[in-house]
């Protein structure tokens, strides 16, 4: 089992910068594949971005792509999505995700947090 935890979610205004945090607890977190996904009210899950065991191998999605980075720190087993330039299309539950593919669909993740909200206002 894989225990995730995410903070640091919130309201702020347009064009506005956060930083979500993810803390993994349980099985050795550079086995994972770490991934964030968002979900809209009344929309599915959207993959955001997703970052290797290592850390090597990372990508976003085209929405997100130029604002937002994913990274991770395996010596404290947190992973980071860093959100600049937020729009009010970026609001949405945030949740972070673990598994053991490089995948952009969330079928593939094994463990999920509860989620953190980000309201982007306009």
């Amino acid at each position: 089992q894989v225990q995730l935890v995410e903070s640091g979610g919130g309201l702020v205004q347009a064009g506005g910068s956060l930083r979500l945090s993810c803390a993994a607890s349980g099985r050795t977190f550079t086995n994972y594949v770490m991934g964030w996904f968002r979900q809209a009210p009344g929309k599915e899950h959207e993959f955001v971005a997703r970052i290797s065991g290592g850390g090597a191998w990372l990508s976003n999605a085209d929405s997100v792509k130029g604002r937002f980075t994913i990274s991770r720190d395996n010596a404290k087993n947190t992973v980071y999505l860093q959100m600049n330039s937020l729009k009010p299309e970026d609001t949405a539950v945030y949740y972070c995700a673990a598994g053991l593919v490089l995948s952009t669909t969330p079928v593939q993740y094994d463990y999920w947090g509860q989620g953190t909200q980000v309201t982007v206002s306009s």
